[in-house]
């Protein structure tokens, strides 16, 4: 019987099940992704995890510990070097699954498992985005600034104009049509204290 034995043996052998697990931990580690049955991926991330925070720690020791498990050099040499490096202040939790539809031939429940650090959909980005406020706290603050707004606004706009009006007759008098466009109003104001 196996009460209490939570193992998911994947319908294959022990030796099986070990090697296929290493080939995928592998096929992860070098792709940052892969996409299987979720029954799988979840008895991979199980599988991996372990491994990930064994890479963290440099050592002769650890690299031939993980090289049991993966069985693959150059996977070894790039979880040590790279990711190692990305994870180094993650306390666990390195993979995420995400659902997919169902496979076509059999209905088979897929997933994508995938390394969390290597994601930029859903990575630090996507984290500094703006967050927008609530519908109804955005409107009220604009009904209430909009009137004001428009009224200073139009307040300014009328002040403007008139003070524009009179002193472009007295400054056409004294200057060229180019120093006109040149001059500034301080400029037009001293011409016109100087005309009086």
């Amino acid at each position: 019987m196996r009460h209490g034995k939570k193992v998911n043996h994947l319908g294959r052998t022990d030796s099986h099940r070990k090697a296929m697990l290493a080939n995928m931990a592998s096929s992860l580690i070098k792709h940052k992704r892969i996409s299987t049955t979720l029954a799988k991926a979840k008895a991979l991330r199980m599988y991996v995890e372990p491994i990930i925070t064994k890479s963290k720690n440099d050592t002769t020791h650890s690299r031939r510990i993980v090289f049991s498990y993966l069985q693959d050099k150059e996977t070894v040499t790039e979880l040590f070097r790279d990711i190692a490096a990305k994870v180094a202040n993650r306390p666990g939790g390195y993979t995420r699954i995400i659902k997919l539809n169902n496979r076509l031939g059999d209905n088979a429940e897929m997933a994508l498992i995938e390394l969390v650090d290597y994601n930029e959909v859903y990575g630090k980005e996507a984290e500094s985005a703006d967050k927008k406020t609530t519908r109804r706290g955005r409107s009220k603050a604009k009904k209430s600034d909009a009137p004001a707004a428009k009224a200073e606004k139009a307040e300014v706009v009328a002040e403007e104009i008139p003070a524009k009006e009179e002193a472009a007759p007295e400054a056409k008098e004294e200057a060229t049509p180019a120093a006109e466009e040149e001059a500034t109003p301080a400029a037009k104001e001293k011409a016109d204290d100087k005309g009086e």
